[in-house]
């Protein structure tokens, strides 16, 4: 009796499994058939050589889709969208954003159309290709704002020609007066990696820290994230709060000596959602191929080319990391900061902000 039962039971999960996978084929076919007629994709974010030169050329190849990629800070595009969809525009179909004006413009303004229910690729799917258990949604109704990277990051880099990492520390080294005028970071007063990590100096280290940081100390501030690079491969500015860690790694392997500096005295360890999180933007011109990109790039072998290229941390548990230094990747039982938590970003942080922009005076 127990070997018919099990027999029945067999049966019936193959089947029912049978059906899944057929399901979703079906919609997966229909969807790319679909994708193709509407011809191509529209995809913003940050001005990434990655997605431009790797990512984006591996997907047409593979689906015969083209992509427009429009480029920006996540805030601009945002404002874009802002501006178009007053004027009845819906031009753009995937933003990659990072989380701050996900946070503070994209979710509250109702941008985005939920990503969840486009996931259906078993691979992505599948709990166990998961760290977390399942695909990450941060947001609070836990379907807007899909998180593929987790990183342990440091707080900024340095140009060891000039800085030794012996001098990076503590908090109050980066207050030497030697350093008055050598200092780059990204607009602290904007939304974007530098008000990020001001921040996070602030939560740590107090009002009058930042101040003497970011007024005293005469940091030099752009927008430009090659410019940021740049005076870091140079030693314009030879310490930077605020230079990607893609774009790090790209001066290290030209041959530059660019250090990151992994921490300082009392603060723990930051983790990183960087360099994106995945949102879909509602009225999507492209919304067949939209789902055929979302689901691609939350699979593996987009995934770990991103590992490769800018030496993050993904989220799946099938990416090879065995090429990554050891440092970057979370240990269980760890404590960090999280600077993609989302109540971080909607509450503390964006008070703090605030605070940096009064600071400032901008």
């Amino acid at each position: 009796m127990r070997t018919l039962v099990a027999l029945f039971l067999t049966a019936t999960f193959a089947s029912a499994a049978t059906a899944q996978s057929s399901d979703w084929q079906a919609k997966w076919d229909q969807a790319l058939a679909a994708a193709k007629k509407e011809g191509k994709i529209v995809i913003a974010g940050s001005p990434d050589p990655v997605m431009r030169k790797e990512i984006i050329p591996k997907f047409t190849s593979q689906f015969g889709i083209t992509v427009d990629f429009i480029t920006g800070r996540s805030s601009e595009i945002g404002s874009r969208l802002r501006t178009e969809r007053e004027a009845g525009i819906h031009s753009i179909d995937i933003l990659l954003p990072g989380l701050r004006s996900t946070t503070s413009i994209l979710y509250p303004e109702k941008m985005l159309d939920p990503v969840k229910p486009m996931l259906i690729r078993p691979d992505v799917v599948d709990p166990a290709k998961w760290k977390t258990g399942e695909p990450w949604f941060i947001d609070p109704e836990k379907k807007y704002v899909l998180r593929l990277f987790s990183s342990v990051s440091g707080v900024f880099h340095i140009n060891t020609d000039q800085v030794k990492p012996d001098e990076m520390k503590t908090p109050d080294d980066l207050l030497n007066p030697k350093w008055r005028g050598k200092i780059s970071t990204d607009d602290p007063a904007a939304a974007g990696r530098g008000a990020n990590t001001a921040a996070i100096l602030y939560t740590y280290f107090g009002e009058e820290f930042v101040k003497k940081l970011y007024l005293d100390q005469n940091p030099m501030i752009s927008r430009n994230r090659r410019q940021l690079a740049d005076w870091l491969a140079r030693g314009t500015y030879p310490i930077s709060l605020s230079v990607q860690d893609e774009d790090a790694e790209d001066l290290r392997k030209e041959g530059f000596h660019i250090k990151e500096v992994p921490g300082l005295t009392g603060l723990p360890g930051i983790l990183s959602g960087s360099p994106f999180v995945v949102t879909l933007i509602n009225k999507a011109p492209h919304p067949n191929a939209a789902l055929i990109f979302i689901n691609w790039i939350a699979s593996k072998e987009p995934l770990e080319i991103y590992s490769r290229s800018v030496s993050s941390a993904t989220l799946r548990t099938d990416v090879d990391e065995s090429f990554l230094p050891a440092k970057i990747i979370p240990k269980p039982g760890v404590k960090y900061f999280d600077s993609y938590g989302w109540d971080w970003a909607t509450d503390t942080g964006e008070g703090v902000r605030r605070k940096m922009k009064e600071l400032l005076r901008r």
